[in-house]
């Protein structure tokens, strides 16, 4: 499954606001006494994670960016700075993740990734990263939780649909969705990994009129699509949500988990 880079573009600053501090400062603890670092991405996109992480780390830093949409790594962030090193990897991370694994990395990292992948997808991905010792920062997991204000008949039904849709396989097989940021912190910590975690949310007030008109569409076209709730009453709810953006009264509130893996001392 593959993003739009206008939707990640756009999704982007609030995704930056929401990434938890603490469990940033956790990855800059880890390294902070190390003169370089390199850097694994997973599902980079258009490279959001080296935009948020590369001020927390110091030193020389070597970031290969990891996806399989060729658009997204075109647009990619280049190196800049006499310290940072950027390759781009093509990738499929269904059928090669050992090879997006391997090679010099000191750091795992991936965002928006672990709601869209299979419960076997991440077992495996928790198997590769212990046998290898790599620590994981894995941010901006969906965990189900949608809150919207004012409220409206039909919200109930549409989040449930919006949940259940996250569930239908996203490229990886049966995705795990709000399951998945829980079922990683607890494969890896059955695998010797101490976990820091901590919410962030997105947080839409009335004036982020964009990104809420770009989310509540999407939902109301993944309940379309799971078919279970009427086309009829999709429409009518995603009319009468956009009323309440376009006067300036709608906020929203989606549920994401962050976390920090790190694997024990030997």
């Amino acid at each position: 499954m593959s993003f739009s880079a206008a939707w990640l573009t756009l999704r982007e600053p609030y995704d930056a606001r929401a990434r938890n501090s603490a469990v940033m400062d956790a990855v800059a603890a880890a390294f902070d006494r190390r003169s370089s670092v390199s850097v694994t991405d997973l599902a980079c996109g258009t490279g959001s994670t080296l935009r948020a992480l590369t001020p927390r780390l110091g030193g020389r830093q070597s970031w290969r960016l990891c996806d399989n949409d060729l658009s997204l790594l075109a647009r990619a962030p280049q190196s800049a700075l006499p310290n940072l090193n950027v390759t781009t990897m093509p990738v499929d991370l269904n059928r090669d993740l050992e090879a997006a694994l391997d090679g010099p990395v000191d750091l795992v990292t991936t965002s928006a990734l672990l709601d869209l992948v299979s419960e076997s997808w991440l077992q495996r991905f928790a198997v590769e990263a212990a046998a290898r010792r790599l620590p994981v920062y894995a941010a901006l997991s969906y965990d189900g939780r949608i809150e919207m204000t004012p409220a409206e008949h039909g919200d109930v039904a549409m989040v449930a649909a919006v949940n259940a849709h996250q569930r239908t396989d996203k490229g990886f097989g049966p995705a795990l969705g709000p399951l998945a940021a829980a079922a990683a912190v607890e494969r890896l910590e059955r695998v010797g990994y101490s976990v820091v975690q901590g919410l962030s949310d997105w947080a839409f007030a009335p004036d982020d009129r964009d990104i809420q008109l770009e989310v509540l569409s999407g939902w109301a076209a993944a309940a379309r699509d799971l078919g279970t709730v009427p086309v009829d009453d999709v429409i009518d709810w995603l009319k009468r949500r956009h009323a309440h953006v376009a006067a300036g009264r709608s906020s929203i509130r989606v549920g994401h988990v962050d976390f920090f893996a790190a694997p024990a001392a030997r």
